[in-house]
């Protein structure tokens, strides 16, 4: 029986080459040729501000929570339902998380429950554009502002995917929030392995983020020849990555446009095939103000059990189907430091969503193998 796997990594044939030519230019450390590259890339093709490399999402998180200058007690207002970093990046400046529920109809974050968190305590709002579609950007930013509050993005699922603001204007994810933070792992549209990018939208950080990422020195300055020698001047770590992964992820990078037609025509494919089924489960939602990148092809089963038993059916067809986050108020970590309310929508995500197979190679008589597949189980 052949299988489908619920991920493989693309390569789009150039990724040997430019490491090549990475090694053979002598400087394979963070900030060579292919890093400069790609930086000019993200900043033209979504006129970001500024953009830096980092080794991963996490780090680029990491740097964020940084520059905004988190402080123990200080709280940050973030979904329950999202990958471990987006908290962690916070817990290790000594912030304390406090967790909103997602939305009914959708995995992302309630923006209308967002206010109710916010104390004299509260120090930044981390939206997660889950799946890399929109939070309503508007009403976060507008929180922020009213309350002197510091948004950053966790766009690591969002790449290429836009907002459209109640102004009419389309943006890129990750150039609203103060910073934004995006992902390359190999489960990404576009990926290195690992590796992820911070995006800073104010120009009163990116002096300190270059700092930040090079060990807290200001090396950056040092090789623009902007100082004649560099030293230790802030806290910081080594967030910045070797120039091969940046060579990896540049020959994706060219590849964009047709990595995305591939995908949400796989995308399209899922949703055309699987609407008849929606009394079995739910579908994804895009809202009118958010475009959809194809990053994730998922359903919302009504219960833990139909879940349960819909991944076994798909299994026993040589087809992998996962489901994803742990609400992150019930982990081990976590469990005894919550004192909110009960997240009745993110743990029902937690034991209803499944995630369908979704990369580039993957093929239209796939889609209709799996969505042939599930329509067979008995939920």
């Amino acid at each position: 029986m052949s299988t489908i796997p619920f991920n493989k990594p693309y390569l789009t044939g150039k990724e040997v080459h430019f490491i090549y030519q990475a090694v053979a230019s002598g400087k394979i450390s963070g900030d060579g040729m292919f890093t400069k590259k790609c930086h000019s890339f993200f900043e033209k093709r979504y006129g970001y501000q500024k953009c830096l490399l980092t080794s991963s999402c996490t780090d680029a998180l990491e740097m964020a929570a940084i520059l905004v200058n988190i402080q123990p007690g200080d709280e940050v207002i973030m979904p329950s339902y999202t990958f471990v970093s987006t908290a962690t990046a916070f817990v290790l400046r000594g912030a304390n998380i406090v967790f909103c529920d997602s939305r009914s109809d959708r995995p992302g974050i309630d923006e209308d429950k967002i206010e109710a968190l916010i104390t004299s305590k509260t120090k930044a709002i981390v939206p997660v554009h889950y799946a890399g579609v929109a939070c309503d950007m508007d009403k976060i930013m507008d929180l922020a502002a009213k309350y002197n509050l510091f948004v950053i993005e966790d766009a690591a699922q969002a790449i290429e995917s836009y907002y459209t603001g109640r102004d009419g204007v389309k943006r890129p994810l990750g150039s609203i929030g103060h910073l934004a933070a995006f992902s390359f792992h190999e489960t990404k549209n576009i990926m290195s392995g690992e590796g992820g990018m911070l995006v800073i939208n104010d120009e009163k950080f990116i002096e300190r983020a270059e700092i930040v990422r090079e060990k807290g020195t200001n090396r950056s300055k040092f090789f623009r020849g902007e100082l004649d020698k560099y030293g230790w001047v802030d806290i910081g770590s080594s967030f910045l990555p070797s120039d091969i992964i940046a060579a990896f992820l540049y020959a994706q990078l060219e590849n964009i446009d047709d990595i995305q037609k591939k995908r949400i025509a796989l995308w399209e494919k899922y949703m055309e095939l699987l609407a008849p089924l929606k009394d079995k489960f739910s579908l994804p939602v895009i809202p009118p103000y958010a475009t959809n990148n194809a990053h994730m092809f998922y359903i919302v089963c009504h219960s833990i059990e139909d879940r349960t038993k819909l991944i076994a059916h798909i299994k026993a067809n040589g087809i992998l189907a996962v489901y994803h986050y742990l609400s992150l108020h019930k982990s081990e970590f976590y469990e005894n430091k919550y004192q909110g309310p009960e997240l009745h929508e993110t743990d029902r995500y937690t034991d209803c969503l499944l995630r369908l197979p979704m990369y580039y190679e993957l093929t239209m008589d796939d889609v209709e193998k799996v969505c042939k597949t599930i329509e067979s189980a008995q939920l």
